[in-house]
């Protein structure tokens, strides 16, 4: 039970399910298409009882208003302050979620967007997990549409900040794109060639990059590296070529993601 199931969903989305088979009810996270989800549940005889919602892209809020249609009872749990306007129960930073033995904590994680949250639990005896919609990727980073680096570099500091053992739970399927980012700007980090590799096989074998676990986020991922010497070394080569501002962690963190955009 403590295990999340990939729902494939439009090109590259992942719409998360927890499932409780004993008393037949799921929750679902980010569900920008209904179909998938419906047939899943139909597949494993269960019904919608929760939806986590973690900002309001229409990939990850699309399906809603047709599952509420087939699933009344179905309560949806997202950001209070949030353009989305289809849940039932709003939630801010501190605030938990309870679910079928579940506890979740809220962590408010702007940047990509300014409602976006972050759900993360720590189930007994299992590894904890965290749902964090388009903020953290695999190798990478959401794009900024609503907030500044700053608040996504002070959104990542909170995520990385996470027990090694989490689960990475993300939302998009982005992994060998970011991969191929990370090696161009890191040419010397021969950790990345070695788990590129990895990825590209599970990818051959049609199985998904994620959940990743939050230890090798940390190890690999630029965007969590910001203070760490050579990433910071090459943020200001980067910088120092394009007259960018480059002496701040914030600043360092900044070039990174210009240099994802501009890739």
């Amino acid at each position: 039970m403590a295990t999340p199931t990939a729902i494939p969903a439009f090109r590259d989305n992942y719409i998360w399910c927890l499932a409780d088979p004993q008393a037949g009810k799921a929750l679902v996270v980010d569900p920008g298409q209904a179909a998938p989800v419906e047939a899943y549940l139909e597949r494993h005889g269960l019904v919608l009882d929760t939806v986590l919602v973690t900002h309001h892209h229409p990939d990850h809020v699309g399906g809603i208003g047709a599952l509420r249609n087939q699933h009344p009872n179905c309560r949806v749990v997202g950001p209070a302050d949030s353009p989305f306007r289809g849940t039932t129960e709003t939630v801010r930073e501190g605030d938990t979620v309870q679910w079928q033995g579940f506890r979740f904590r809220v962590l408010s994680v702007p940047g990509h967007t300014l409602d976006h949250i972050a759900y993360f639990t720590e189930p007994e005896g299992e590894p904890p997990l965290l749902f964090c919609g388009d903020t953290l990727f695999v190798c990478g980073c959401g794009r900024l549409f609503e907030g500044s680096p700053a608040q996504m570099r002070h959104s990542l500091a909170k995520l990385r900040a996470l027990p090694d053992t989490t689960r990475v739970h993300c939302a998009h399927e982005y992994t060998l794109a970011n991969l191929t980012f990370a090696r161009s700007f890191l040419p010397d980090d021969t950790s990345l060639v070695e788990f590129e590799r990895q990825c590209r096989n599970q990818r051959d074998a049609g199985v998904p990059t994620v959940p990743s676990v939050l230890a090798e986020e940390r190890r690999l991922n630029p965007f969590l590296r910001w203070d760490e010497p050579s990433v910071a070394e090459a943020a200001r080569r980067y910088a120092a070529d394009r007259n960018l501002p480059a002496g701040t962690d914030d600043e360092v963190f900044a070039a990174i993601r210009h240099a994802k955009d501009h890739f």
